[in-house]
């Protein structure tokens, strides 16, 4: 699996031939903001991003701002970007409002500008998620069902404070109020990191607590792993559909119950074709969300899904390869191969 390499021009402040708005005939130049490295959902979602702009045959470049942090190292991406004359900018945001005043100087200068993954709250800005509300809400509710409307679970998040991990865990809130004999007794950040989430899981096996289900935002496959070291009885856990995962409820059908939430990371490619579309003067509603499906691993139907998409040769940290219909153009081996034009 090739890893997403990251790169900023060093001299911005030399003189660009790209304008932001480029004639019909001319390609775009498209910058990409991402600020979760070593994460294979992020490495994948930048992976659609490049596989799109290969096959829309309009991109000609890809500058990539790729780097661990929060709001103040992102703004400061953002504003290399808009010096290097982009045409398009996707984000993947880390805050819902503190990139506000940056976007507005993007789109000021007529650059698209196209949130994935998680919300902004500048007017200015195009967003595309996955429906995260929808992803805590139906996670959940599935789990409170398996589990027969009663029992002690676990909520293991995200990361603190960014838009994604808000709106899951309002999504999870909501499922509650109809379950009131469903008790969360631990409510954990992982940081969307497996080590962080197999401490957090080791830590509730050692707590004596009664756990009888978890619900993750997506750090499933280490709660597994966690579970097996520990030689402890399974319990009905929520993950997404990352392929580690996906490969565990396969090999463990019998022992483990899996629940899947879509989440797909071609979101960015998704993205970057309705900028796309934007500067072809297409009209594109401000906001799109993709509706997540659930599988459950104990049917014949969540197996058949299941088997259809796992690859034992992609990284079990990353989300299964699954284009988006009808945002991306791409094939999947366009999406592994992780190459954008010119590289």
């Amino acid at each position: 699996m090739r890893k997403v390499s990251s790169y900023l021009p060093l001299f911005l402040g030399a003189v660009m031939t790209v304008a932001n708005h480029a004639p019909a005939a001319e390609k775009y130049v498209v910058g990409v903001s991402n600020t979760l490295v070593g994460n294979g959902w992020r490495e994948e979602m930048v992976c659609s991003i490049k596989a799109e702009a290969l096959a829309s045959g309009k991109v000609s470049k890809i500058i990539l701002a790729n780097r661990n942090g929060g709001p103040s190292e992102q703004i400061a991406d953002l504003r290399n970007l808009i010096s290097a004359g982009v045409n398009i900018i996707i984000v993947n945001p880390s805050d819902r409002k503190a990139l506000d005043p940056v976007i507005k100087q993007a789109t000021d200068r007529k650059i698209v500008v196209v949130a994935v993954d998680q919300a902004v709250d500048a007017p200015s800005a195009y967003v595309v998620t996955n429906d995260q509300t929808a992803y805590g809400r139906l996670g959940a509710e599935a789990l409170f069902k398996k589990l027969g409307g009663k029992g002690n679970v676990a909520e293991m998040r995200g990361i603190d404070g960014v838009p994604a991990d808000a709106d899951r865990h309002e999504g999870f809130t909501e499922a509650l109020k109809s379950y009131p004999d469903i008790k969360v007794v631990a409510s954990v950040f992982t940081g969307w990191s497996p080590d962080k989430g197999a401490q957090e899981t080791k830590n509730l096996l050692s707590s004596g607590k009664q756990i009888d289900g978890i619900w993750t935002s997506g750090i499933d496959k280490a709660v597994v792993d966690a579970y097996k070291t520990a030689n402890a009885k399974y319990v009905p856990i929520v993950g997404a559909d990352n392929n580690g995962f996906m490969g565990q409820e396969i090999d463990m059908k019998d022992s483990l119950v899996g629940i899947n939430v879509t989440n797909p990371p071609a979101v960015g490619g998704a993205g970057l074709s309705i900028a796309l579309d934007v500067l072809a003067g297409k009209k594109v509603p401000r906001v799109t969300h993709l509706t997540p499906k659930v599988y459950d691993s104990t049917t014949a139907e969540g197996q058949e899904w299941l088997k259809s998409l796992y690859d034992a040769n992609v990284d079990p940290n990353y989300p299964v390869y699954s284009p988006v219909d009808p945002y991306t153009h791409y094939t999947v081996e366009q999406e592994k191969a992780c190459k954008g034009p010119g590289e």
